[in-house]
């Protein structure tokens, strides 16, 4: 019988977990290689791609020119061809240039070609707001991609996951958008880099146990639920449950519910506008799924409705501060 693999348990930031999956799928697969705007010599804008230039190349790590809509055109080309590139896009915002490309050609390749085609692509993105990069560079869309049938949307909140998605991202045999929020890259957390660790696509996970009100988010959104369910336990006495989404489009609906039935009360939290947002959806399906458990009605958290200011000042109101989510969870609680 062969023996079990020791855990080889690492510290890293969120940043080195995504550069590290990308070097083992380098390794892994010779049809992989990366394309995007500045990700060689110079690492990409946030060094995510670090020193892959130097250990692949050009031929596997590719610098593009400025034109979001070329080069994601290009990738859908060379996925489709029987490659697997993995994309970075500079931030989403930027993803707007290529929305035909990722909306009407990515995502409906299977569907067109009768499912004797696919598209085995990757576009790894940051979103989300908090640098003072205003209005043009502090957006989170991943809502509308999440609308759209055959194209798959992670949103990892942890090293390790980021990993482990990025992984299975890569390996997919459909398109998927992974979402990296700015404020991630610096967080540390452990990765087991003794195993594979790739997680499975479309399975949400309940990152901390609760009894009292369920607080469901994804990406940063995480983060803060979890500052928040501490603070609600220590100042109220009120125990949270915290779900990670983790994948947005296929949506696991089952560990939400499950969540909500066992807490009767819920929160929606998300870093974009909720108006048909993210948690509008998640709200909308709770009450279908739940309806019968429910205490009160399904609370939701978002950004302000407005572009996002410059002034920090006018950042810091406008963003989904811890402070706005406790006041939503105490009024979701009739604390």
């Amino acid at each position: 019988m062969a023996a079990e693999a020791v855990p080889a348990i690492e510290t890293m930031t969120y940043r080195e977990a995504l550069r590290l999956a990308m070097r083992e799928e380098l390794e892994r697969d010779p049809s992989v290689f990366l394309m995007g705007e500045e990700i060689g010599v110079f690492q990409g804008s946030y060094k995510v791609t670090g020193d892959l230039f130097e250990q692949f190349g050009p031929e596997r790590v590719m610098e593009t020119p400025i034109s979001e809509e070329g080069f994601v055109g290009a990738a859908v080309g060379a996925a489709m061809s029987g490659l697997r590139p993995v994309v970075e896009i500079m931030t989403l915002n930027f993803i707007v240039v290529a929305m035909d490309q990722v909306v009407n050609h990515a995502a409906k390749v299977r569907y067109m070609f009768g499912n004797k085609v696919g598209c085995p692509m990757v576009i790894r993105t940051p979103n989300g707001a908090g640098n003072q990069l205003t209005a043009q560079h502090s957006q989170s869309f991943e809502g509308w991609f999440a609308n759209v049938p055959g194209l798959k949307v992670v949103a990892p909140a942890t090293p390790s996951d980021a990993r482990g998605l990025l992984k299975a991202a890569i390996r997919d045999d459909d398109p998927v958008l992974v979402i990296e929020n700015l404020q991630l890259y610096k967080a540390k957390g452990e990765v087991d880099t003794s195993v594979d660790g790739a997680v499975e696509i479309g399975k949400a996970k309940v990152v901390r146990e609760g009894t009292d009100i369920s607080l469901v988010g994804h990406s940063f959104a995480v983060t803060r639920a979890l500052h928040v369910a501490e603070k609600l336990q220590a100042d109220h006495g009120i125990s949270a449950e915290v779900v990670d989404l983790r994948s947005l489009r296929p949506l696991d609906m089952e560990t939400v519910a499950a969540s909500v039935s066992k807490t009767n009360r819920a929160l929606c939290v998300e870093e974009g506008w909720a108006s048909y947002g993210v948690t509008a959806e998640i709200a909308s399906r709770i009450s279908l799924a739940c309806f019968d458990d429910l205490d009160a009605p399904v609370g939701r958290v978002g950004m302000a409705e407005v572009p996002m200011p410059y002034a920090k000042s006018l950042e810091d109101a406008a963003l989904p501060h811890e402070d706005k989510i406790l006041a939503a969870a105490l009024e979701v609680c009739g604390a």
